[in-house]
């Protein structure tokens, strides 16, 4: 099983966190690893969503040479084109945010790498569910 991201948060509840693990694996194999971190931390609850019940993006940086955002327009129109943010500009680099759906940061990938890329890191997704409710109400129905 090949995890592709493990995010953690507070939840609505103080003293509560939220493990957010995104896999592509089986139900039965979701409760296989259930049982694994069942055995290293108290679960309250868990939840399998397939990929219709949840809203994912990724993030990714990009490190760039900046001559490349000075002389080539073409990089420019890439980086407008794609929604991506510039975070910093030196004299030697410049850095390249984008968060977005997995193809849009393969295509943009595909793209700056024409010219060079001289770092590049991603998240992997994260998550969220499409239904409304909050983790106190799930708790509560669990709890009764």
């Amino acid at each position: 099983m090949n995890v592709e991201s493990l995010n953690t948060s507070p939840s609505e509840i103080e003293g509560v966190s939220r493990f957010t693990i995104v896999v592509n694996i089986t139900e039965s194999q979701m409760k296989k690893v259930i049982g694994q971190i069942e055995k290293q931390v108290e679960v309250i609850k868990a939840y399998y969503h397939t990929e219709e019940e949840i809203i994912y993006q990724e993030s990714c940086l990009f490190k760039i040479k900046s001559e490349l955002l000075f002389e080539e327009r073409q990089i420019q129109n890439i980086i407008r084109e794609s929604n991506a943010n510039i975070v910093t500009v030196n004299k030697k680099f410049f850095v390249l945010e984008k968060s977005g759906r997995k193809e849009e940061i393969d295509l943009l990938y595909r793209e700056l790498n024409a010219f060079g890329i001289m770092q590049f890191t991603r998240s992997g997704r994260v998550a969220v569910t499409k239904d409304e409710m909050k983790i106190s109400t799930l708790l509560k129905a669990f709890q009764e």
